[in-house]
């Protein structure tokens, strides 16, 4: 796989969770939060991000639910991501975001028992999944 630098995204109707990641180590870290109002995206925060990290490729998370029916913001994160290729010009790629909220939980309920702060912000869920779904396209060799 070729070293590229990769921004993730977990869409969501209020806020949208966004990681970096890099291939080469195949490690991700969660980075911002960004705000979507009324499923309109601040576009000029995504802009900002992109222009700072420059990544080769966006990861967009594509929500399913757990059986494997279509999520019905599936259609709402599909023009986000065609939106993304669109006004940025970098290729985009969607990747199964099932479970990453809930992992992205455990994983925070975890940092907490070992004394951190206690409460868990939904924002900083929403990064962690980003992360997540970026370890999960990096893993699946995509």
């Amino acid at each position: 796989m070729t070293a590229e630098t990769l921004l993730g995204f977990d869409y969501g109707a209020r806020r949208i969770g966004v990681a970096v990641g890099q291939t080469l180590t195949g490690t991700a870290s969660p980075l911002a939060t960004v705000a979507c109002d009324n499923s309109r995206p601040d576009w000029d925060a995504i802009g900002a991000l992109i222009a700072e990290w420059r990544p080769q490729r966006l990861i967009v998370g594509l929500p399913r639910h757990l059986d494997g029916r279509e999520h019905e913001l599936k259609p709402v994160v599909e023009r986000f991501a065609r939106q993304l290729e669109g006004r940025f010009g970098l290729p985009v790629s969607l990747v199964d975001e099932r479970l990453t909220s809930a992992e992205a939980s455990a994983r925070l309920v975890e940092t907490r028992q070992k004394g951190r702060r206690r409460k868990i912000r939904k924002d900083e869920i929403d990064r962690l999944s980003a992360a997540i779904l970026l370890e999960t396209w990096m893993s699946t060799g995509a």
